[in-house]
């Protein structure tokens, strides 16, 4: 699936960004890598990759662009954001944070990185824009259908979703990497923010998935229908 942002600013300039979710090059992008994005440089703690055998962080090497085109920007003006996809498209006046964020997670989610790449199931289904709800919705139900899948092919399924919880624990990780890397590219906040964000959200399914999810049960629970009159 391809998925176009555009992003729009108060001043009339306008920055484009396509992501194909399955794509098999290794790099979104053809600029030369900047000394930040190397593999050694603030290396995640539990990346699995090998220095003498990757000299830089795919997940760096395809947030580079996008780094150093927001590096100045203050993450609180409003931008007007598009997002583009083949079934509908999304429309959103909202702050550069929460743009980056959207932008930001897709990218990871779809870069060659061994751990993020875990997230790819929810690239291919990108909601922009969702809150902390709509995370752990999306989360918790593409996970399980994950392990109904397992269980359909004679493996072991883990509906308790201890599984989803030492995922995003190892996730937690390389977004602590991946702050401190692009800290040392940028001037403004914007980014470092974005980042800031997404880490929220993933703590909140280490942390606190038991609470999160009985703030959803609600919705999920059937009330006595009464017929109309």
């Amino acid at each position: 699936m391809r998925v176009r942002y555009e992003f729009r600013f108060d001043d009339n300039r306008v920055l484009d960004y396509i992501i194909e979710t399955e794509r098999e090059d290794k790099s979104m992008h053809s600029e030369p890598p900047a000394e930040w994005t190397e593999l050694k440089n603030c290396q995640c703690s539990n990346c699995p990759l090998k220095k003498d055998a990757e000299r830089y962080c795919p997940a760096a090497l395809d947030m580079q662009k996008i780094v150093a085109d927001f590096r100045s920007e203050p993450a609180f003006q409003k931008v007007e954001v598009t997002v583009f996809t083949k079934e509908r498209n999304y429309h959103k006046r909202t702050g550069l944070e929460e743009a980056l964020r959207s932008l930001m997670g897709l990218v990871m989610a779809t870069s060659h990185c061994p751990i993020l790449g875990e997230l790819r199931p929810m690239a291919i289904h990108h909601m922009p824009f969702s809150n902390g709800e709509e995370f752990i919705l999306r989360s918790v139900s593409i996970y399980l259908v994950q392990q109904y899948f397992k269980f359909r092919d004679g493996e072991k399924p883990d509906w308790e979703l201890k599984g989803l919880v030492e995922r995003n624990r190892r996730l937690q990780l390389v977004n602590q990497a991946l702050w401190q890397r692009i800290h040392s590219a940028c001037d403004g906040d914007s980014n470092l923010k974005a980042l800031l964000s997404f880490f929220s959200l993933a703590s909140s399914v280490t942390f606190s998935l038991e609470t999160q999810l009985q703030k959803l049960r609600k919705s999920f629970e059937s009330g006595e229908w009464v017929a109309p009159l």
